[in-house]
């Protein structure tokens, strides 16, 4: 296997995730791009593929090519959410999730005991691969990437209100926020200066979401170190009842995040 390449399979069952690891001081990773489930688990689930795809961010792997080192879950938040706590990683009742009928039949607590053994795993390799990245780079950003949905009325219902609802939100709560000031409105204004089609996109900060479970656990274990900044897109970019996605709109908002690198390279080298 390739040193650039990580992969942790357990057996029969879907990977866990990927991790391919770069040289610089970017890391980008998309936690709830995942979809595939432990067939254990698969076997229970009282929810269809449409629906769980709806609550997941389908795309957003896409988006971790602007990261020197990606790390992309592979299995579905249904099964464990690596963006909340640890006692919360696992949803057990509708009140957990958006109010969905979850399982026919409750996990296990075999299976639940398995699927936090599987959260405790990725911390454990994160805390690895950051260690490593403060090792050669000193410090460093980590794009935490997600897509939310708009139109939970249903598929013809309303937009949800675009003035508590930006077309990206910012979440930059669980860091210490006056330390990397620098860093934090280079980005905001870097991306808002790019050109998307003809207009700039509605970029905000802390609006809608301010960042959960990973940048909380980063900016704990490496606050002086690492910037983590939690990306958040509504799903503008695609219709998020029938999953059909508009690639052009894809594609530039990768452009767009890649235009703010060469910025945080600069504020970073300031340091």
């Amino acid at each position: 296997m390739s040193d650039s390449l990580w992969m942790l399979q357990r057996k029969k069952e879907p990977l866990l995730w990927v991790v391919q690891r770069g040289v610089g001081p970017l890391l980008a990773t998309a936690l709830h791009a995942g979809h595939a489930m432990r067939s254990e688990l698969a076997e229970l689930t009282a929810l269809d593929e449409a629906t769980r795809q709806r609550e997941e961010d389908p795309y957003t792997a896409f988006w971790t090519q602007v990261g020197d080192t990606r790390i992309i879950p592979l299995r579905s938040r249904f099964e464990v959410d690596l963006n909340r706590p640890r006692a919360e990683a696992v949803y057990r009742k509708p009140e957990n999730a958006w109010s969905l009928k979850l399982w026919k039949q409750a996990p296990s607590t075999e299976m639940i005991k398995r699927s936090l053994e599987e959260y405790d795993d990725f911390y454990r390799e994160l805390r690895s691969l950051l260690a490593d990245l403060q090792k050669h780079s000193g410090h460093f950003v980590v794009f935490d990437l997600h897509s939310y949905n708009i139109r939970r009325g249903g598929p013809d219902g309303p937009e949800a209100d675009p003035t508590a609802n930006p077309e990206v939100n910012i979440g930059t709560g669980t860091m210490d926020r006056e330390y990397w000031a620098s860093l934090v409105e280079r980005f905001l204004a870097d991306l808002r200066a790019y050109d998307f089609l003809g207009r700039h996109l509605d970029v905000r900060e802390n609006v809608k979401f301010s960042g959960r479970q990973f940048p909380t656990w980063i900016h704990s274990h490496f606050p002086r170190s690492a910037c983590v900044l939690s990306i958040e897109f509504k799903k503008f970019f695609m219709d998020e009842w029938t999953g059909k996605v508009d690639r052009v709109q894809l594609k530039l908002i990768l452009d767009a995040l890649r235009s703010t690198v060469p910025g945080l390279m600069e504020e970073l080298a300031k340091r």
